[in-house]
Protein backbone atom coordinates (compact mmCIF):
# COMPACT_ATOMS: atom_id res chain seq x y z
CA UNK A 1 0.00 0.00 0.00
CA UNK A 2 1.36 3.42 -0.98
CA UNK A 3 2.13 5.91 1.76
CA UNK A 4 -0.16 8.96 1.90
CA UNK A 5 0.99 12.37 0.73
CA UNK A 6 2.65 14.04 3.71
CA UNK A 7 1.98 17.61 2.55
CA UNK A 8 -1.81 17.15 2.72
CA UNK A 9 -3.74 17.35 5.98
CA UNK A 10 -6.86 15.34 6.82
CA UNK A 11 -9.00 17.73 4.76
CA UNK A 12 -6.74 17.43 1.71
CA UNK A 13 -5.30 20.91 2.18
CA UNK A 14 -1.63 21.65 1.54
CA UNK A 15 0.47 22.32 4.64
CA UNK A 16 4.07 22.18 5.75
CA UNK A 17 4.92 18.93 7.52
CA UNK A 18 5.65 19.04 11.26
CA UNK A 19 9.17 17.66 11.63
CA UNK A 20 9.54 18.54 15.32
CA UNK A 21 9.40 14.93 16.52
CA UNK A 22 11.62 13.48 13.77
CA UNK A 23 15.07 12.22 14.69
CA UNK A 24 18.11 14.28 13.82
CA UNK A 25 20.18 12.17 11.42
CA UNK A 26 22.86 12.71 8.81
CA UNK A 27 21.15 13.04 5.44
CA UNK A 28 22.52 13.16 1.91
CA UNK A 29 20.99 13.33 -1.55
CA UNK A 30 22.43 13.30 -5.07
CA UNK A 31 20.53 14.50 -8.14
CA UNK A 32 21.39 14.78 -11.81
CA UNK A 33 20.40 16.81 -14.84
CA UNK A 34 21.64 16.36 -18.40
CA UNK A 35 22.22 19.18 -20.89
CA UNK A 36 22.25 18.05 -24.53
CA UNK A 37 23.27 20.08 -27.55
CA UNK A 38 25.32 20.04 -30.71
CA UNK A 39 28.78 18.50 -30.33
CA UNK A 40 30.37 21.88 -31.06
CA UNK A 41 28.33 23.52 -28.32
CA UNK A 42 29.23 20.91 -25.72
CA UNK A 43 32.91 21.14 -26.66
CA UNK A 44 32.81 24.94 -26.39
CA UNK A 45 31.18 24.80 -22.94
CA UNK A 46 33.61 22.17 -21.64
CA UNK A 47 36.59 23.91 -23.23
CA UNK A 48 35.85 27.29 -21.67
CA UNK A 49 35.34 29.00 -25.01
CA UNK A 50 32.15 30.95 -24.28
CA UNK A 51 32.20 34.75 -24.52
CA UNK A 52 30.36 35.01 -21.18
CA UNK A 53 33.25 33.32 -19.37
CA UNK A 54 33.85 30.07 -17.52
CA UNK A 55 30.42 28.45 -17.75
CA UNK A 56 31.39 25.49 -15.57
CA UNK A 57 32.51 27.66 -12.66
CA UNK A 58 29.47 29.91 -12.92
CA UNK A 59 27.10 26.91 -13.11
CA UNK A 60 28.71 25.29 -10.04
CA UNK A 61 28.28 28.46 -8.00
CA UNK A 62 24.71 28.95 -9.29
CA UNK A 63 23.81 25.40 -8.25
CA UNK A 64 25.26 25.88 -4.77
CA UNK A 65 23.49 29.22 -4.33
CA UNK A 66 20.20 27.74 -5.52
CA UNK A 67 20.40 24.82 -3.06
CA UNK A 68 20.64 27.37 -0.24
CA UNK A 69 17.45 29.06 -1.51
CA UNK A 70 15.32 25.93 -2.00
CA UNK A 71 12.77 26.80 0.69
CA UNK A 72 12.26 30.18 -1.01
CA UNK A 73 11.42 28.44 -4.30
CA UNK A 74 9.44 25.36 -3.21
CA UNK A 75 6.58 26.51 -0.98
CA UNK A 76 6.36 23.56 1.43
CA UNK A 77 10.09 22.90 1.90
CA UNK A 78 11.62 23.63 5.29
CA UNK A 79 14.67 25.89 5.43
CA UNK A 80 17.53 23.47 6.04
CA UNK A 81 20.98 24.19 7.48
CA UNK A 82 23.09 22.62 4.77
CA UNK A 83 26.43 21.21 5.84
CA UNK A 84 27.69 20.61 2.31
CA UNK A 85 26.64 21.20 -1.29
CA UNK A 86 28.69 20.19 -4.31
CA UNK A 87 28.06 20.39 -8.03
CA UNK A 88 30.11 18.31 -10.45
CA UNK A 89 29.86 18.93 -14.17
CA UNK A 90 31.40 16.65 -16.78
CA UNK A 91 31.04 15.64 -20.40
CA UNK A 92 28.75 12.64 -20.63
CA UNK A 93 28.79 12.01 -24.38
CA UNK A 94 29.95 14.08 -27.33
CA UNK A 95 26.58 15.83 -27.27
CA UNK A 96 25.75 15.97 -23.56
CA UNK A 97 26.94 17.20 -20.20
CA UNK A 98 25.94 15.56 -16.92
CA UNK A 99 25.43 17.71 -13.83
CA UNK A 100 25.60 15.83 -10.51
CA UNK A 101 24.67 17.79 -7.40
CA UNK A 102 24.85 16.57 -3.83
CA UNK A 103 23.47 18.15 -0.68
CA UNK A 104 24.08 17.14 2.93
CA UNK A 105 22.71 18.09 6.33
CA UNK A 106 22.39 16.82 9.84
CA UNK A 107 18.78 17.46 10.60
CA UNK A 108 15.18 16.34 10.78
CA UNK A 109 14.25 16.33 7.10
CA UNK A 110 15.88 15.28 3.85
CA UNK A 111 17.78 17.24 1.24
CA UNK A 112 16.39 15.73 -1.95
CA UNK A 113 14.84 19.00 -3.10
CA UNK A 114 18.08 20.91 -2.43
CA UNK A 115 20.03 18.47 -4.63
CA UNK A 116 17.38 18.64 -7.38
CA UNK A 117 17.30 22.45 -7.31
CA UNK A 118 21.12 22.57 -7.47
CA UNK A 119 21.31 20.20 -10.46
CA UNK A 120 18.54 21.93 -12.40
CA UNK A 121 19.87 25.43 -11.72
CA UNK A 122 23.40 24.48 -12.77
CA UNK A 123 22.02 23.00 -16.02
CA UNK A 124 19.89 26.11 -16.61
CA UNK A 125 22.95 28.28 -16.06
CA UNK A 126 24.90 26.31 -18.67
CA UNK A 127 21.98 26.79 -21.07
CA UNK A 128 21.89 30.53 -20.35
CA UNK A 129 25.61 30.92 -20.94
CA UNK A 130 25.57 28.99 -24.24
CA UNK A 131 22.16 29.91 -25.70
CA UNK A 132 23.74 32.45 -28.05
CA UNK A 133 25.40 29.60 -29.95
CA UNK A 134 22.73 26.86 -29.55
CA UNK A 135 19.15 27.66 -28.58
CA UNK A 136 18.11 24.07 -29.37
CA UNK A 137 19.85 22.65 -26.28
CA UNK A 138 17.67 20.44 -24.10
CA UNK A 139 17.77 19.86 -20.35
CA UNK A 140 16.52 16.39 -19.44
CA UNK A 141 16.77 13.50 -17.01
CA UNK A 142 16.40 15.60 -13.87
CA UNK A 143 16.08 12.99 -11.15
CA UNK A 144 17.09 11.89 -7.70
CA UNK A 145 20.02 9.51 -8.05
CA UNK A 146 20.40 8.52 -4.42
CA UNK A 147 19.52 9.51 -0.87
CA UNK A 148 20.54 8.32 2.55
CA UNK A 149 19.41 8.98 6.09
CA UNK A 150 16.07 9.49 7.71
CA UNK A 151 13.19 7.18 8.54
CA UNK A 152 12.53 6.15 4.93
CA UNK A 153 16.07 4.80 4.61
CA UNK A 154 18.32 4.69 1.60
CA UNK A 155 17.41 4.93 -2.08
CA UNK A 156 19.59 4.39 -5.14
CA UNK A 157 18.38 4.70 -8.74
CA UNK A 158 19.74 2.22 -11.24
CA UNK A 159 21.06 4.39 -14.07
Amino acid sequence: MAQGLTHLNGKGEAHIVDIGDKAVTRRRAVAQAVLSGRAETIATILGGGLKKGDALAVARIAGIMAAKKTSDLIPLCHPIPLTKVSVDIAGDTETSICVLASAETTGQTGVEMEALIAASTAALTLYDMAKAIDRAMVISDLCLVEKSGGKSGDFRRDI
